[in-house]
């Protein structure tokens, strides 16, 4: 084991489901601030850069940041199927945008619009409204830009967007006030404050998951359904519709893992296929609590 950063600054990567390592595993990602112990003020950045594991753990550096989070960084991430371009969030006035890096060229492109799930093949993102995820999620969302819909519970205008990363070009495909109108069965939501969270493609890309959360007017926490659909915003199903799902993963491109309550055996992670109401615990007694899940390759263990 050894450290592949050093101070005086402090790194970290992303998130959990990114690709951290270059297709050779040559070439880590990473991040570098110079504070800890407070939230990111607007005009906070973080510099992206890459170490070199095969020259003494050289930090390259990339670029920048101002749209970022501790939980989840800005999204930086190696383009899925390109061996030299990385992706990542990045703040430019009031607008978030993404960056696309060809690391080899320096050759650099930006998007009009964030990503925060990208498709396997690497030509699509779809990302939800980072500016109401600042105001619902703190921790998750980015400073710098206010949410205009703050005070609407569940707006039409924000949403799910899909981009090509290739074109730049972008939709909305499902709209908060949208979501709302996919039946709910679990009890009332009125007056309740919406958002949405943790937008993720399953294997093959042919569905992605996210969650559906909202808070009532007088609600200490929120609650939560996960809910699939195609990538083109059609076909939404509730998969979750207990009010408790966090922490997920697929583990093929029909079964997500998640933690997650369930009237079979309360708190708990549960394997669910998706379109159906099939549902089955997983690890009881032994996965005991929540957090982050990863299969390993080959979906024997998990981590």
């Amino acid at each position: 084991v050894r450290a592949i950063t050093r101070g005086p600054g402090f790194h970290w990567f992303g998130y959990y489901d990114k690709l951290q390592f270059d297709p050779s595993g040559r070439f880590v990602l990473g991040m570098e601030v110079d504070f800890e112990g407070r939230s990111p003020l607007p005009d906070d950045v973080v510099q992206i850069g890459m170490i070199d594991l095969e020259k003494g753990d050289g930090w390259i550096p990339l670029g920048e940041s101002r749209a970022w989070n501790w939980q989840q960084g800005c999204m930086l991430q190696w383009r899925p199927g390109s061996a030299t371009e990385i992706l990542w969030n990045d703040r430019e006035g009031d607008r978030f945008v993404c960056h696309v890096l060809d690391v080899r060229s320096r050759k650099k492109r930006t998007l009009p619009g964030p990503i925060y799930g990208v498709s396997p093949d690497g030509r699509r993102a779809i990302a939800p409204d980072f500016r109401r995820l600042h105001d619902t999620r703190p921790g998750y969302g980015y400073a710098g830009v206010p949410d205009p819909n703050r005070d609407v519970p569940c707006p039409g205008d924000a949403g799910l967007w899909t981009m090509d990363l290739e074109t730049g070009e972008r939709s909305l495909i499902l709209s908060i006030a949208a979501a709302v109108r996919i039946p709910f069965t679990q009890g009332e939501w009125k007056d309740a404050k919406h958002w949405f969270n943790h937008v993720l493609f399953n294997p093959d890309g042919t569905r992605f998951c996210f969650l559906h959360r909202w808070r009532g007017p007088e609600d200490r926490t929120f609650l939560t359904r996960l809910i699939t659909m195609n990538p083109d915003g059609t076909d939404p199903f509730v998969l979750d519709p207990h009010l408790k799902h966090s922490h997920f993963i697929w583990r093929d491109p029909s079964h997500i893992l998640g933690w997650a309550w369930h009237p079979s055996m309360n708190d708990g992670f549960y394997l669910y296929e998706d379109r159906t109401d099939q549902v089955e615990p997983v690890g009881a007694g032994v996965m005991t609590e929540n957090g982050h899940c990863t299969y390993l390759p080959g979906n024997r263990w998990i981590l």
